[in-house]
């Protein structure tokens, strides 16, 4: 990434993170995901994404996503988890939940998203973490999005080591890192 648009990336964050910082205050949620590679810390946004909220706590409070791997890296895309193990074994969910992508939230930078099928009511427990804007996963046209629910607002640095990490090793996995990227512990702060 050329030096004045990592520098913009990092103006942008510190912006979202200090207007996001304010809405913490009013008592939203925040998560902690302890990582292989360090901490990371959400805030989520029940009043925007309240399925989707409740959703992701309850994978949260019952310590599901304590060992599952980030098994989706993709530089300048996305970070996916929370879903498998890390020897690539799917762990039984609950139902899926309905879609929230027409809540307002937008797919940028450092936002979090469920993951689904091609079926918009599909999302689990599966999330991803934008590193780009992707306003092409927002909805469009009448067409369902992805929906935000939260935003990283510590931990920037630990997404930068995920990205970092090789890939490519796994013939059914290639957008795995090679050594798995552990959530090792997800909780409530």
């Amino acid at each position: 990434m050329p030096l004045i648009t990592r520098f913009i990336a990092i103006l942008l964050l510190c912006s979202a993170t200090l207007c996001y910082a304010a809405d913490t205050k009013q008592g939203n949620p925040t998560v902690e995901l302890r990582t292989d590679l360090g901490v990371i810390v959400l805030e989520l946004f029940p009043k925007k994404a309240p399925i989707t909220v409740e959703n992701f706590l309850g994978y949260v409070d019952s310590g599901f996503y304590d060992g599952t791997i980030f098994h989706r890296v993709i530089p300048g895309f996305v970070i996916q988890g929370g879903g498998l193990t890390y020897d690539f074994q799917n762990k039984p969910t609950l139902s899926p939940i309905k879609n929230e992508s027409d809540n307002g939230l937008k797919n940028t930078i450092g936002t979090l998203s469920m993951a689904r099928t091609s079926n918009p009511d599909s999302a689990t427990s599966q999330f991803f973490i934008n590193i780009n804007d992707n306003a092409h996963l927002d909805p469009q046209g009448g067409r369902p999005g992805y929906a935000v629910f939260a935003k990283v607002i510590s931990g920037f640095e630990v997404l930068d080591k995920i990205v970092k990490e090789p890939r490519g090793l796994y013939k059914n996995h290639k957008d795995a890192p090679n050594f798995a990227v552990r959530i090792l512990k997800a909780k409530r702060l």
